[in-house]
């Protein structure tokens, strides 16, 4: 399956903890989680920012987080605080940076170029570190095309419905008919990019159930991992994108069955009354590839 997003570490569990508490850094610095984001930006109050500076800089240099994907989330280009917050995380070497609100190719080479001027003060081999854009407003959503391919630094579009329902005036609802056409806009341009694609927070913390069926519907759309806002969602979640193990045999059968096939040289054939040609070969792989990353495969 020629799909890169399969070569890099797995993101199926994004989890935020804002930046100017180091109790709860460390918290999730000992848990299974995919990537931790120390947050700067909404998660922290305006008179916190220096804090959170601070505390991430002490976080980073300090504490083990095993193999989890260390990410810092930076405020917006524009704000104000993006170059400070950047100059006091830097030199503590986080894996990446997530930047919020993102809505134009502009804003990402931006951010491109700020973080190779910090390789090359810091003598670090190019494109070492990552970037992760959050899309969340209606322009960022127009202009997908034109972020998704702004910098070989960009390893995933993250998707966020609750700032973009705000800048719609959009009623937020469980459904989510109100984000579809976004939520489906963000997947389908990371797919055509190579990148992973992270879905929306789920905010009631107490229905883990509603948050395991919105996963998997997620997971089902192409999306290849989902944000969370506590440590609790994280188990629901990595169960959400795994695919059950009566998938996965179905997946090698499938594939077997396609290799014994070609070998004859038959195309389309009939599997276990479903007739299958190439794309339906490619969604097995799409299985393994998915069961690989949880830990179900060698």
């Amino acid at each position: 399956m020629n799909d890169h997003r399969y070569a890099d570490p797995p993101r199926r569990s994004i989890l935020f903890m804002p930046g100017d508490s180091l109790r709860k850094i460390s918290k999730a610095a000992h848990m299974e989680v995919d990537s931790i984001v120390m947050d700067m930006e909404d998660g922290v109050a305006l008179n916190r920012k220096e804090e959170a500076r601070r505390t991430i800089r002490e976080a980073l240099r300090t504490l083990d987080f095993g193999g989890s994907e260390c990410l810092v989330r930076l405020n917006t280009i524009g704000s104000g605080h993006f170059t400070a917050d950047l100059e006091a995380t830097a030199a503590a070497c986080p894996d990446g940076y997530v930047l919020p609100k993102v809505e134009t190719a502009e804003q990402m080479t931006t951010a491109c170029h700020a973080l190779t001027a910090v390789e090359e003060t810091q003598g670090r081999p190019p494109y070492t570190l990552k970037l992760l854009a959050i899309i969340e407003t209606a322009r960022g959503v127009m202009n997908l095309k034109e972020i998704a391919g702004a910098s070989p630094r960009l390893k995933a579009l993250m998707f966020g419905a609750e700032d973009l329902a705000g800048d719609m005036g959009a009623e937020r609802t469980r459904a989510g008919w109100e984000i579809f056409y976004a939520r489906s806009a963000v997947v389908t341009a990371a797919a055509a990019y190579d990148l992973h694609a992270i879905d929306m927070i789920f905010t009631d913390l107490n229905d883990l159930e509603g948050l395991e069926e919105e996963g998997r519907f997620a997971c089902r759309m192409g999306y290849t991992g989902k944000m969370a806002i506590h440590p609790r969602q994280i188990p629901v979640i990595h169960a959400a994108f795994a695919p059950s193990q009566e998938d996965v045999d179905r997946a090698r059968r499938l594939i077997h069955a396609h290799e014994t096939h070609q070998a004859t040289g038959t195309g389309a054939f009939n599997f276990e009354g479903t007739m299958v040609d190439l794309p339906l070969v490619h969604a097995a792989e799409h299985v393994l590839a998915q069961a690989r990353l949880a830990g179900m495969l060698e």
